[in-house]
């Protein structure tokens, strides 16, 4: 039998960690990266700031947004699928960039359900529409009256084709029969300087991105879509108390990983999400956007399918009453 060298025999024996290339690094070890699909002053774009810093304390590192708008947030969203898969680069996905948007492409450049892997759920907005104040409508029943009796109708911004605030305000085109003309733009908050300017008659967009321009007259809310008022705008009555039975809209954000990134760095992402959703400042933070807290099963990746499969059910629907076609 061949005696192995007493040198060699050492030199195994030598633990594997010892070896740099093998060594495994604690998660996280270096700045990690939101990719925000839309543009800044939105809501998507307020909670990934909000969860950044909080994730920063926690974590020891920081967190830099990163804005990439275009295509209702197909471009960022991409940008994360393609990224590699190590827990560094995250997405803070919204209704247009993961449910909508796929269904209304003919040729979508990635699969939700296949290409993401969703860490947890930020939080959920009623959605609003809101207009110009110098227009004489107070309530949605005058915005449908005015928008047929004016030739060209009401321009109406949303976050873009196939967006958040896309689908919302097709289907009550479609059960009003208002003369709503649509605008898109990339992210909702890139619709308020035309609406400031006067450029724009209205905007459906989520309640925190233009609670202060109602608050201030600078815009004035019609309608919230929700299941119960706003304790935020308590004078403006919901969509179903003005005669549209069960129009229930909300933008939801969430935390989205590339598919296959290490169930290590998942779990320590969802377990400072967690610590989040009951840190009394970030919840102060989130109640005064509007939003509706995370669920505990919507901080977990099983809990966040299910919710975006019932989302998807929903869209599809949605999509088939409006009469819309994947472009």
């Amino acid at each position: 039998m061949r005696r192995m060298h007493p040198g060699r025999r050492a030199l195994l024996a030598l633990p594997l960690l010892a070896t740099p290339a093998l060594a495994q690094e604690a998660f996280p070890s270096r700045p990690l990266r939101f990719v925000v699909p839309f543009a800044a002053g939105g809501n998507t774009d307020a909670m990934a700031r909000l969860f950044g810093a909080f994730i920063t304390r926690k974590l020891g590192q920081p967190v830099v947004v990163e804005n990439r708008t275009g295509a209702a947030g197909a471009i960022g969203t991409e940008a994360v699928v393609r990224a590699r898969a190590d827990g560094y680069t995250l997405l803070l996905g919204s209704p247009g960039s993961i449910v909508n948007g796929p269904l209304l492409t003919a040729n979508p450049r990635y699969d939700t359900f296949a290409d993401l892997t969703p860490v947890a759920m930020l939080g959920q907005v009623p959605m609003v529409i809101i207009t110009r104040p110098a227009l004489p409508m107070r309530n949605l029943a005058e915005l449908v009256r005015y928008s047929r009796e004016h030739t060209g109708g009401v321009s109406i911004g949303t976050s873009g084709i196939g967006g958040a605030n896309h689908l919302p305000l097709e289907l009550f085109k479609a059960a009003t029969g208002a003369n709503l003309v649509h605008v898109p733009f990339r992210g909702g908050g890139a619709t308020l300087p035309d609406f400031l300017a006067g450029n724009l008659d209205g905007i459906l967009i989520e309640l925190s991105t233009v609670l202060d321009l109602h608050k201030d007259g600078r815009g004035r809310i019609l309608g919230v879509s929700a299941p119960a008022r706003s304790p935020l705008v308590p004078e403006v009555p919901t969509f179903i108390e003005q005669g549209h039975a069960g129009f229930v809209a909300a933008s939801f954000v969430a935390l989205f990983a590339p598919a296959g990134t290490p169930e290590a760095a998942l779990r320590i992402l969802q377990a400072v999400m967690t610590e989040a959703m009951a840190d009394p400042e970030v919840k102060t933070r989130m109640l005064g956007f509007g939003a509706d807290l995370a669920t505990p099963a919507e901080l977990t990746t099983p809990g966040m399918v299910a919710f975006l499969r019932a989302e998807r059910e929903k869209a599809q629907r949605a999509i088939a009453i409006a009469g819309l076609k994947p472009e």
